[in-house]
């Protein structure tokens, strides 16, 4: 295969691989891999040519996060660079093992190990507490074709990806077989899922109960205003928008971080802008319950640093959280912090190691966190309220319906990466966390994409970029558990039983081989 050709492949694989991310279907990805595993398929098994594959991989897989993941530079231009080298590795390591063990075992073997490879590779970046920017997870790729998987409720996103790799699989051997059947296979593997889905979606009815959202986007500038404005004009703002609430709303829902001002932890209804929010929510809506992110502060008495994340100051210790605060709720339940992290943000990796050598304390961006999903409830109605991040990560949805909510509140602050694909697609995720749960979603930005999210996945009301306002509408609230819910990401964690066990069967049939033992 020429040097022409191979570059034409890694272009067509680009090609199929981007626009799932920048907003047009996600199903060229069902052929996006088949470009790479033909010029695999030119190499021989010799080491020089292994790490010639290699390169054409690596540069493949380093410009699908370049194309896709720039615009994290305007917030943190680490960010992007960190996180291509974590994804471009996992990306090489399922694909790379199957460019060896085609050389040396069954088709069979190899496409196996692919497969489950692949996907026990974005299980294992999802599910690291560190360096997780799971962004790019195939499955992830149909979040604007959200009737192509209403299966997610079964398989969760996962599934997505196990099939992404298999359609590419069967296309793969119908390109280099040229049969009839390799061909109805391979239109089999892609197109029954499709059907099962359609079926799925028109047959979906949704719950008779329903109660008001309101759902607040401020429209502060995450760069001018949000954190160094004037904290009277933050105030006023939300005042303003909470007075064109309907007071007939049962939760009236703010943005990631829209208190300007830091709250008590262990007192979070206490505060100067605190009080005037919960006087007019008594006045105005004394029947609404107000959810909104805040920054909170844990103060510790222990002279012992009591927590990896705790900052010293004061002659103690205190924990920043960030966190989502009910104001008006039913029961002792209300506040709840975030669960999942943004790296180099809002957590620093390593903390343990790292603070033998220095203290971290202070670092700013090192926040607190825990693993408990806590639920709020208003007049009968469990809320799970997920803060930014956790939309990318399906069992932090998953907890929350486990712990009984029945209606999704999602805060975000989407502000910090300007007007590019980022705020969309992290709004679009949300989409496929509605179908992994079938839990509907009230979503709130400070700015980028507000609006409501049926179980089905289909968006009810939106509001766009640099917009200001409120949206009302009455929201579905369901309480069955999916399959899903049930047990979490189980397609990860069988792909990577499924991907060790295929390794050590490959290295038993090399070492039997070696041994004249088989043919």
């Amino acid at each position: 295969m020429s040097l022409k050709i191979k570059l034409l492949c890694v272009a067509l694989s680009l090609a199929m691989l981007v626009p799932a991310w920048l907003g047009a279907t996600g199903l060229t990805l069902v052929v996006a891999l088949v470009p790479l595993m033909l010029i695999s398929a030119s190499y021989s098994d010799s080491m020089r040519d292994w790490w010639r594959m290699a390169g054409w991989a690596a540069l493949t897989f380093v410009l699908w996060n370049i194309a896709t993941i720039w615009w994290v530079w305007i917030a943190a231009p680490i960010g992007p660079i960190t996180a291509t080298l974590f994804s471009t590795f996992w990306n090489l390591v399922g694909f790379m093992l199957y460019h060896y063990v085609s050389k040396r075992a069954s088709r069979a073997l190899a496409y196996t190990l692919l497969a489950c490879t692949w996907v026990a590779t974005e299980y294992l970046y999802t599910s690291a507490e560190v360096l997780s920017f799971p962004w790019l997870t195939l499955g992830n790729g149909f979040s604007r074709d959200v009737w192509a998987v209403q299966w997610y409720s079964a398989t969760g996103v996962f599934g997505g990806s196990l099939w992404v790799v298999m359609c590419n699989i069967a296309i793969f051997e119908a390109v280099i077989c040229r049969k009839r059947w390799s061909v109805v296979r391979a239109a089999a593997v892609v197109v029954i899922p499709l059907v099962v889905s359609l079926v799925m979606y028109w047959s979906y009815e949704p719950s008779e109960k329903s109660v008001q959202v309101s759902v607040l986007q401020p429209n502060v500038d995450c760069y001018e205003e949000k954190f160094s404005g004037s904290e009277h004009a933050q105030t006023k703002n939300i005042l303003d928008l909470l007075a064109q609430t309907p007071s007939s709303s049962s939760v009236a829902l703010l943005p990631e971080t829209a208190l300007p001002e830091r709250l008590d932890d262990d007192e979070p209804l206490q505060g100067e802008v605190m009080e005037q929010i919960i006087q007019a929510v008594q006045s105005q809506h004394p029947n609404t319950m107000l959810v909104t992110g805040a920054t909170t502060i844990k103060q510790y008495d222990s002279p012992m640093k009591p927590t990896p994340t705790a900052r010293s100051a004061w002659g103690g210790y205190y924990d920043v959280y960030n966190s989502a605060v009910a104001v008006n709720a039913d029961g002792e339940q209300k506040l709840h912090h975030k669960m999942r992290l943004v790296i180099g943000v809002e957590t620093m990796p390593f903390t343990d190691f790292l603070d033998k050598f220095v203290d971290l304390g202070g670092i700013t961006g090192q926040l607190g966190r825990n693993d408990k999903a806590t639920v709020f409830s208003k007049a009968g109605v469990k809320y799970g309220p997920a803060i930014c991040y956790e939309g990318i990560y399906g069992d932090c949805f998953a907890r929350f319906a486990r712990e009984g909510a029945e209606l999704m509140l999602v805060m975000s602050n989407d502000g910090w990466w300007g007007n590019t694909p980022g705020h969309k697609r992290l709004f679009d995720y949300c989409r496929l966390r509605a179908i992994e749960c079938r839990r509907a979603i009230a979503r709130s930005a400070n700015t980028g994409v507000s609006g409501f999210i049926t179980s089905r996945g289909d968006i009810v009301q939106s509001m766009g970029w640099e917009q200001r306002g409120v949206l009302t509408s009455d929201v579905e609230v369901r309480s069955n558990k999916t399959l899903y819910v049930e047990y979490g990401d189980w397609v990860g964690r069988m792909s990577l039983l499924v991907s060790l066990l295929g390794v050590l069967y490959f290295l038993a049939y090399r070492i039997k081989r070696k041994n004249h033992l088989v043919a």
